[in-house]
């Protein structure tokens, strides 16, 4: 699937027309349920909403890779890096696979110096993820309290509370991995990510080849990678050890669980690093 870069458009309050906000973890977010009854007829570029309900799944391969639904490990990564500190502070950041890009909003209010989002469907960046973080943006120049004020109606409040220079900081593409990190790669001079963010991208084997590359060519000599992944995907055959003995087998990055999450099916954080980064 080509590479292609989404541009926010000048006029925020457009992007955020006939969006329903939801909240969760201080976080605004879209919601897809709105966005599924508008787009319902194909009127999607791409028409994956009507085949994702027709069909009755969240993913179908090489047409739609899910990012329409929120992840339950996207919420575990963003309660990991309040436990370990996680510091975004003048860091170059990527939310790979972002979806709604939640992690990279919290980078983004972590003081990122840049945060990119990449997502397999251009769908879900125009309809979900530049709308989620204009939404966070606006919020958090409104001057009010985060945690009381209320989140954007139907009709979303006037842009004109935007932090100066939020989105400025941010890039948005869309397109499978190896031709995303082929565009990003042709911006000279050469730019890596001091943290990659990527969540439940790893669920099915056959793209580990894809997402292995991704990182090697992507993350900065001395970076970091933070995935968030189940143990074990029924019915795709993926899951984190699965995806950590592949790590080891090809010997570039060393990697560690940091943390391993009981409720329900177990789930992961993997912290991933260079073999030979400091």
């Amino acid at each position: 699937k080509a590479a292609k870069e989404h541009k926010i458009p000048e006029d925020l309050d457009k992007v955020l027309e006939n969006k329903v906000m939801k909240r969760a973890s201080d976080l605004y977010y879209t919601s897809t349920a709105a966005v599924e009854m508008r787009c319902l007829d194909g009127t999607d570029e791409e028409g994956i909403i009507s085949k994702s309900v027709s069909s009755h799944s969240d993913l179908i391969p090489g047409v739609y890779e899910g990012g329409l639904k929120i992840w339950e490990c996207t919420f575990d990564l963003i309660d990991y890096f309040s436990e370990a500190k996680i510091e975004f502070t003048n860091k170059a950041v990527l939310d790979l696979g972002c979806g709604a890009g939640l992690l990279g909003i919290v980078a983004l209010k972590g003081k990122a110096e840049k945060v990119h989002f990449q997502d397999y469907n251009s769908t879900v960046i125009d309809e979900i993820t530049l709308p989620n973080a204009v939404a966070n943006c606006i919020n958090a120049g409104s001057g009010g309290n985060r945690k009381t004020s209320k989140p954007p109606s139907k009709r979303p409040k006037k842009a004109e509370g935007l932090l100066p220079d939020a989105l400025n900081k941010c890039r948005f593409f869309s397109g499978e991995w190896s031709a995303v990190s082929k565009l990003l790669l042709s911006n000279k001079p050469v730019s890596k990510y001091d943290i990659i963010l990527t969540s439940e991208t790893i669920y099915n084997p056959n793209y580990y080849s894809a997402l292995h590359d991704t990182l090697a060519q992507l993350l900065d000599k001395n970076g970091r990678v933070y995935l968030a992944g189940k143990v074990l995907y029924f019915g795709v055959g993926g899951g984190i050890y699965i995806f950590e003995k592949f790590i080891e087998e090809r010997n570039v990055f060393r990697s560690s669980i940091v943390k391993i999450i009981d409720k329900g099916l177990q789930r992961c954080i993997m912290e991933i690093a260079f073999k030979d980064s400091s």
